[in-house]
């Protein structure tokens, strides 16, 4: 134990022997100012012993004179007499910070505390070695600083500069440095504005950040200790109390500013007087500036002034508008353009000036209409808009605009002489129908025009007022539709979609000359027709407004209503005598009371009068056709429908059957439109007479059976069905005949829900059907009337009744054409798929008395194998007590 013990206490007697005390006291030499408070920090680190240290503290004159006792941490009797009174009063304390961490501090230093002051730490090590004092001087120097403000104006207009100086000044006795600081004070808080040095470095509070650098806010350094301040645009938000704060620094050798004094003096409250509460703006004629009233005469010149006064005017900037009732005519902006909200009196006479306005001296702007009209009339006021703008030197000079203040002039009453336009209105049917969906064309002419003022205009509302007994609502009188003097159309309710579509126009032709047209008249159009010609001019703010309104005579549009009718006669062309042959039949269309129109035709058949309607084509008014749903596609090819004249249809009929027969005819309707690119519009409709197709062929007879290998099979067995033809009769050649063959499945014996399993068309393709089932099938043709179907892999779910369908097709010998026989159905078959219970039981209780035998004979083993190892008969020897003396001392 002892030999482990001495390495331990080698290294700790080196590891001792490697560290060394170090006290360290503040950085110095250090300045302060008389009677201002000082604080010099000691601590002490890489020592021995208990962690909290303690501290001394010693000071002299000179660094060769006697040291006098000041202050210990542990010793309260430690300090000199002459010092002993501050330390009882506590003007001179010691605090300790931390464990090794202490701070001497003086609350008012004099001028004999200067000197060289010394921390001692008593020793706690083991072993002495680094130091164990710290030396630092300090000076005291005299209070020479002087902070001495001059008072702001008490009163600043918004908008002007506000220049706050203050002068700070010391004696240079030793290196220290100055910094002046400017503050408003807004109720109890003083918020810091801008502060300058120590070394001559900028610095602005948070709130005025923005503002200095854009400019708003500017430091002037002056001579001799002056400071000014120079506040640009100040507004409301300005007023407050303000201060200057003069500070004293000393730069140390630790690197960081110390201040060492400071002072701060109120300069002084500065209230900033409101631009609008001087602010005042009136509206007058230059031929009457004291009168409230303005009377003119068409076509004169209106010129209005607008004064602007307020105490601080040439700092703020205005945006002057004029205003005719209420509405903004025309503004001159903060940059002196002008900008015009009546430009549309030039759109509607463009040899009248525009409203314009000018800045003719300071605080005045003239307004001038010249050629005014009765609409210009109204009253006039002049609105005034106070910015205040903030340079912006770090935004390209743009600035920031704030508006202080907004008033309205009293009003202006301008009165124009009234003289109504005059003018005669006549209307006139420059084309009238003879036929209902024939255009119709009213003009409306305007003469003896006088008293129209310079650009006025002209604009006509169109009426209509129906005849007993048309429409829904007869003798009711309607708005067709209207125009301004613009030319911007309001249709009227009823009208609305006429004139959208095309179907009703209004248009005006000449200058003194509105026509209505209807493409294509309706019986309910018929009626009496008004037009009401009305003149518009445009005010001095660019509305356009109506001065006078005149009505023509009314006149009376009807004629003689016929309805329309059509009539279809269908005639054969082509008769189809034999199968194989091309039937083709014609319709000619007749109609009364039509006018021009489109025709849809619909070839229809039945194979008797009383069976169903089948549609075979159809064709519409813009000659597109279309199969119907009852055509075969394999038969499109022989069908065709075509127009064959302006009135008259062809249907033909290429390689008649059997199917075939029956009767065909064209059911046409007659279409009409209201203009070219709109939708077609049903007039009439009819049916022609029937035309027969019938004709009798002696043709093969086919029957059919199906057959299946077994009735029953078992799970994943092959079960095969056989689909047999016969025929009799004419029979044609094995290669002019052909099958169509479907197989189909019902689940359930006698049941109604039937799917399709697989076909074979007449070309030999094979379909297969998806299906609920595991299995696969096949379809095969042994030779030209049996085909086979095969199911592999059977399961419970083909469990059912097949039948199968057939189809015959044969090569006529008369006609030369494929001709389709009748369809036939096989009668039904039952496939039951069993299950087989040994085969499924055979193999799962034959591996179950496997693992019986199989676990019985290792159980068996593993018994005697144990038997044999753990009661075996042993003899134990036990060992001598001289060999196991033997063993323990090896």
């Amino acid at each position: 134990m002892e030999t482990r013990l001495l390495p331990l206490t080698f290294a700790l007697l080196l590891l001792g022997g490697c560290s060394a005390r170090v006290v360290k006291v503040s950085p110095g030499p250090l300045i302060r100012v008389e009677g201002q408070p000082v604080s010099i920090r000691c601590d002490v680190i890489e020592y021995g012993g208990p962690r909290e240290q303690d501290f001394e503290w010693e000071m002299s004159r000179e660094p060769s004179s006697q040291k006098i006792k000041i202050i210990s941490t542990f010793d309260t009797s430690y300090s000199h007499q002459s010092v002993s009174k501050r330390v009882a009063s506590g003007d001179i304390s010691v605090v300790r910070l931390k464990d090794n961490e202490a701070e001497l501090k003086i609350s008012e230093v004099k001028a004999l505390d200067a000197g060289f002051y010394w921390c001692q730490t008593p020793s706690t090590d083991s072993v002495i070695s680094g130091n164990y004092e710290a030396q630092v001087q300090l000076t005291v120097i005299p209070n020479t600083l002087k902070v001495s403000p001059q008072t702001p104006p008490p009163n600043v207009p918004e908008g002007s500069d506000l220049t706050l100086t203050c002068n700070v000044t010391r004696e240079l006795t030793h290196p220290t440095y100055l910094s002046v600081t400017w503050l408003v004070k807004k109720g109890t808080t003083s918020e810091e504005i801008l502060t300058f040095g120590p070394q001559g470095e900028v610095v602005t509070g948070a709130k005025f950040a923005r503002r200095y650098a854009d400019g708003g806010i500017r430091l002037v350094p002056g001579k001799n200790g002056v400071f000014e301040l120079v506040i640009s645009r100040v507004t409301t938000s300005d007023e407050g109390i303000y201060e200057c704060n003069g500070t004293e620094w000393t730069h140390e050798n630790g690197g960081k500013w110390i201040k060492i004094v400071e002072s701060t003096k109120e300069m002084g409250t500065v209230a900033v007087t409101p631009t609008g509460r001087s602010l005042s703006v009136k509206a007058s004629s230059s031929s009457s500036p004291s009168s409230s009233s303005l009377q003119l005469s068409p076509g004169d010149t209106m010129t209005l002034l607008c004064s602007v006064a307020a105490d601080n005017l040439p700092s703020v900037t205005p945006e002057v508008t004029w205003l005719a009732d209420g509405r903004e005519l025309i503004t001159m902006e903060r940059s002196g353009v002008v900008a015009s909200n009546g430009s549309r009196r030039a759109e509607a006479s463009p040899e009248r000036t525009e409203a314009s306005l000018e800045r003719t001296a300071a605080g005045e702007y003239r307004l001038v209409v010249r050629g005014v009209g009765g609409p210009d009339g109204g009253l006039y006021a002049c609105r005034v808009r106070a910015f205040i703008g903030k340079e912006g030197r770090s935004s390209g000079g743009g600035g920031r605009w704030h508006m202080v203040a907004e008033k309205t002039s009293s009003p202006l009453t301008v009165k124009v002489s009234d003289i109504k336009p005059s003018f005669t209105v006549t209307l006139e049917a420059s084309q009238s129908p003879q036929m209902t969906a024939e255009p119709t064309e009213l003009a409306c002419h305007v003469t003896n025009i006088t008293q129209l003022p310079p650009g006025g205009r002209l604009g006509v509302s169109w009426e209509h007022t129906t005849l007993p007994g048309v429409g829904d609502d007869p003798q009711a009188s309607h708005t067709i539709a209207s125009l301004d003097g613009s030319g911007n159309l309001s249709p009227g309710s009823m009208y609305a979609e006429r004139l959208k579509t095309g179907v009703l126009s209004l248009s005006r032709v000449q200058p003194n000359t509105f026509k209505l047209r209807f493409l294509r008249t309706q019986e309910i159009d018929m009626g009496q027709y008004v037009c009401n010609v009305s003149s518009w001019s445009i005010n001095s703010q660019g509305v356009l407004l109506r001065t006078a309104v005149y009505e023509s005579s009314p006149l009376t549009v009807r004629w003689d209503t016929k309805r329309p009718s059509l009539n279809v006669v269908a005639k054969r062309i082509r008769e189809a005598s034999v199968g194989g042959a091309t039937f083709e039949m014609s319709c000619s269309v007749t109609t009364e009371n039509v006018g021009e129109a489109g025709y849809s035709v619909l070839i229809q058949s039945q194979d008797s009068l009383e069976s169903n309607v089948r549609t075979i084509m159809t064709l519409s008014p813009d000659n597109v056709m279309q199969h119907g749903g009852a055509t075969d596609p394999n038969r499109r090819d022989s069908l065709v429908l075509t127009k064959s004249g302006p009135a008259e249809f062809r249907f033909r009929l290429a390689g008649v059957q059997l199917s075939d027969r029956g009767f065909y005819w064209c059911d046409i309707t007659a279409w009409t439109k209201q203009q070219p690119g709109q939708t077609w519009t049903k007039a009439t409709s009819s049916e022609s007479n029937k035309v027969k197709i019938d004709f009798q062929e002696n043709g093969p007879s086919f029957s059919i059976a199906i057959q299946s290998d077994a009735s029953s099979v078992y799970p994943w067995e092959t079960a095969k069905m056989e689909c047999s033809l016969s025929v009799s009769g004419s029979s044609p050649k094995t290669d002019d005949l052909a099958y169509e063959v479907s197989w189909f499945f019902t689940r359930l014996r006698g049941g109604q829900t039937t799917t399709q399993v697989a076909a074979v068309d007449r070309f030999g393709v094979v379909r297969k059907m998806l299906r609920n089932s595991s299995s696969d099938i096949s379809v095969e043709r042994k030779d030209t009337h049996t085909y086979l179907l095969n199911i592999y892999g059977t399961q419970d779910s083909d469990s059912g009744e097949y039948h199968c369908i057939a189809t015959p097709w044969y090569l006529s010998a008369s006609t030369g054409a494929w001709t389709e026989a009748g369809e036939l159905m096989s009668s039904r078959v039952f496939l039951t798929v069993k299950f087989a219970v040994w085969d499924s039981l055979k193999l799962p209780l034959l591996y179950g008395a496997a693992a019986s035998l199989g676990v019985g004979l290792f159980s068996l083993v593993f018994g005697l194998v144990c038997a044999q190892c753990c009661c075996r008969n042993t003899t134990h020897t036990p060992r001598s007590r001289n060999k196991l003396m033997d063993l323990e001392m090896d």
